[in-house]
């Protein structure tokens, strides 16, 4: 890919935004899906919406970001792009988080949301392409004014100049906005870059968060604001028949209680958090659990082992043949059977859930909150309130974690705070807080997993045979992306990573549904999180029944003269060839290895173990290679890396969400145990050198790591560990 080509705009004509704020140059596409930019008019008043790139008069630039901050990058990344091809002084560079609107779609979403590792990869020429503009805009402007060829113009951080000429953007804004813009801008060659791919440069988030400037939701006051917290069901889909104040009253700041309209819960009000959360306890209700989850964990899987003995719904490969699959698997000389267990798992994101909708003068409302999926929440809280879509404004904050738990189909936390605004009369604005304990038993899971794979190793040593069976709650069916992801009847999300493995493997994969009122939603890398650990676990139990090294094994199932088995490869060599791999055991400890393909990204990590006197495991290290394209900012690929390999490992080794008669039996930290500094191995990452435009980052680097911990353990202790988590089933840790 030449990074000089010119940018076709056929692909994002859907783009409508032009404007500007406060007599700045702004950039973005108009009605016709155009680079455009304007300024203020005399008048003062703004004209069009929603730019990527605001220059104000004195010259400083504001990315205007479409992808929310979560941790994850988003606001450091997308400002790199800009900022790399407009030429502009890193420091001169600041960021605002995008209103609600349709102009800022995510391109792979069809509407505004952040998630599935989707910002940099969809917006990589978008924004490269809006700082090109705005560059070329402010080079004309200037070479207007001087008298020069335009071509003659150098532009570096932010300062313009031709032989004795030199100017800053401050000195061009005004009659640049009022230039027509090249719809094709010329963008940089990669050899040209001065940011994009280079190491150590600062986030733009981690000043304000390490100062405390930031603000979060949770941080977030308004005038006359009223606390709110919901007092729900103990099960799931329960509902309020009646309740009782008690003495809820006598609590200092207590404000109301009233059913919310759905009568999913009572909405207690209070002048403060504890005020309601003490007035809450006071409170008893009456459910109907008529449609309600009581099943436990146990009956479940009772359930879900039922259902892989039975024959499957979907034949998820379409080449069917299941049966036959399965029987020539364990007709083979050698031959792998394994079930896997996977437990309901919760986001537990740091900052609990929270928003404020407070009136506004022109009969909306106005939303501030973490917004992980405004295509979502506006039109649902403009459905509740019986407000048109441009009566509702949304304010965005940065938020202390998700891991897709802000963006859910339901956007359930949203539901609450509008239903709760109107039952005390829209005219009083609420804030909305979930506690942790309300979230882990009461929230939204990654669904359970029950899986079954029998395995034929040919005479050749390779797979001969390789049948597959998976139970699953669909997260997809039954929402608004259900067109999506769904297709003929195949819930995608709930076999990523297996039917499309870039193996080659002849599979046949069979699906069932399994049914319940359970609220289920994407988590972290969605079906790769738990597909990661099911075929790297089996490829490794294959290579060991074929008598051959985990590593070549692997690799003698992939055809390099494929791109994309070729990159897979890529990264297993260079895991391998950095971690020192000699497929030779270790007295007293253990080095295993997998390799995961998801979001379009390639990770390969090779994990080392070690085992005290106890049997008690240590992580000792983990050697990450990372194949994601271009590297818009390296420091934010390892991070990313590094995060998502400790969120791995904090949920296989201890995280589960359980049920008894259908209640939630973890409330907080001390039952669901995120990862601690102490089981945190160290992490080397090595990032391939890339031309290819980028992919995800955010959550490929989970996949691998339960399976490479997995195999290690093996390697160290030969327990083979298919149900999860470990400390649950057999595994101490030091």
């Amino acid at each position: 890919m030449s990074a000089t080509n010119k940018v076709p705009m056929n692909r994002r004509s859907f783009l409508k935004s032009t404007a500007v704020v406060g007599g700045a140059m702004a950039v973005g596409f108009n009605v016709s899906g155009v680079l455009a930019a304007t300024s203020e008019s005399a008048s003062g008043a703004s004209v069009g919406f929603n730019p990527f790139v605001k220059i104000g008069p004195d010259g400083t630039v504001a990315v205007v970001i479409k992808h929310f901050e979560m941790g994850q990058g988003t606001s450091t990344g997308l400002t790199t792009l800009v900022a790399e091809e407009l030429d502009v002084a890193w420091d001169k560079v600041a960021v605002e988080f995008a209103p609600s609107h349709d102009n800022y779609k995510n391109l792979a979403f069809g509407g505004q949301g952040t998630g599935g590792s989707t910002a940099i990869a969809n917006s990589f020429m978008q924004y490269r392409q809006a700082g090109a503009v705005a560059r070329d805009m402010l080079v004309r402007a200037a070479a207007e004014k001087w008298g020069v060829d335009a071509s003659t113009i150098m532009v570096k951080e932010g300062e313009l100049s031709s032989g004795d000429n030199k100017g800053s953007f401050s000195d061009f804004v005004e009659p640049a906005s009022k230039l027509e813009p090249n719809a094709e801008p010329v963008l940089k060659d990669a050899s040209k870059f001065n940011l994009i791919g280079k190491n150590k440069l600062p986030r733009k988030d981690s000043e304000a968060k390490t100062n405390g400037t930031a603000v979060f939701a949770m941080d977030v006051k308004v005038p006359n604001m009223v606390y709110v917290t919901v007092l729900r069901s103990p099960l799931f889909g329960g509902t309020v028949k009646s309740f009782e104040l008690g003495d809820a009253d006598k609590v200092s700041g207590f404000v109301d209680a009233k059913v919310l309209p759905n009568k999913a819960g009572v909405a207690i009000y209070a002048e403060s958090t504890w005020a309601a959360i003490k007035a809450r306890r006071a409170i008893t209700a009456e459910w109907d659990n008529a449609a309600a989850e009581e099943r436990g964990s146990a009956e479940m899987l009772s359930e879900y082992n039922a259902m892989l003995d039975a024959e499957p719904t979907y034949d998820a490969t379409g080449k069917g043949n299941l049966a036959e699959t399965e029987t020539a698997a364990k007709a083979a000389a050698k031959s792998v059977s394994a079930d896997f267990h996977f437990p309901l798992l919760a986001h537990a994101p740091m900052e609990p859930l929270n928003c404020v909708i407070e009136p506004t003068e022109d009969g909306g409302v106005r939303l501030h909150d973490g917004c992980q999926f405004h295509m979502i929440t506006h039109p649902t809280v403009a459905a509740i309130l019986q407000i048109p879509p441009e009566k509702v404004d949304i304010v965005t904050y940065y938020a202390g974690g998700s891991f897709g738990r802000r963006a859910n189909g339901g956007s359930d936390y949203h539901v609450e705070a509008a239903l709760a605004f109107a039952a005390l009369g829209g005219k009083t604005a609420v804030k909305l807080v979930w506690t942790r304990e309300d979230d882990l038993a009461g929230g939204y899971y990654r669904p359970m997993f029950a899986q079954r794979a029998h395995i034929g190793i040919g005479d050749d040593g390779k797979i001969a045979a390789w049948g597959h069976r998976s139970v699953a709650q669909s997260i997809f069916k039954g929402g608004p992306m259900e067109s999506i992801a769904v297709h003929n009847g195949v819930d995608h999300f709930s076999v990523e990573g297996i039917v499309d493995t870039p193996y080659q493997l002849p599979m046949a994969l069979g699906l069932t549904d399994y049914e319940s009122p359970m609220p289920v939603l994407w988590w972290r890398s969605v079906g790769h999180s738990q597909s990661g650990y099911t075929m790297e676990v089996l490829m490794d139990m294959a290579a060991e029944a074929a008598e051959a090294d985990p590593v070549e094994f692997r690799l003698a199932h992939l055809d390099e003269s494929d791109d994309n088995q070729a990159r897979f490869a890529g990264v297993l060599k260079l895991a391998a060839e950095k971690a020192g791999w000699d497929g030779k055991p270790m007295k007293g400890k253990g080095r295993g290895v997998a390799v995961h393909k998801s979001f379009n990204s390639y990770v390969a990590q090779v994990m080392d173990v070690s085992v005290d006197a106890d049997g008690a495991i240590s992580i000792d290290k983990v050697v990450c290679a990372v194949d994601c394209g271009i590297a818009v900012n390296p420091d934010v690929v390892r991070a990313q890396m590094e995060g998502g390999i400790g969120f791995g490992l904090g949920a296989v080794m201890r995280n589960e969400i359980t049920l008894k008669d259908g209640v939630v039996e973890q409330s907080n930290f001390p039952q669901y145990e995120p990862l601690r500094i102490t089981d945190m191995p160290e992490v080397e990452v090595h990032i391939v050198q890339s031309d290819k435009e980028p992919t995800g980052v955010g959550e490929p680097g989970l996949p691998p790591a339960g399976a490479a911990l997995a195999n290690a353990i093996y390697a160290a202790t030969g327990n083979r560990v298919t149900k999860l988590p470990m400390a649950s089933n057999g595994v101490k840790f030091a």
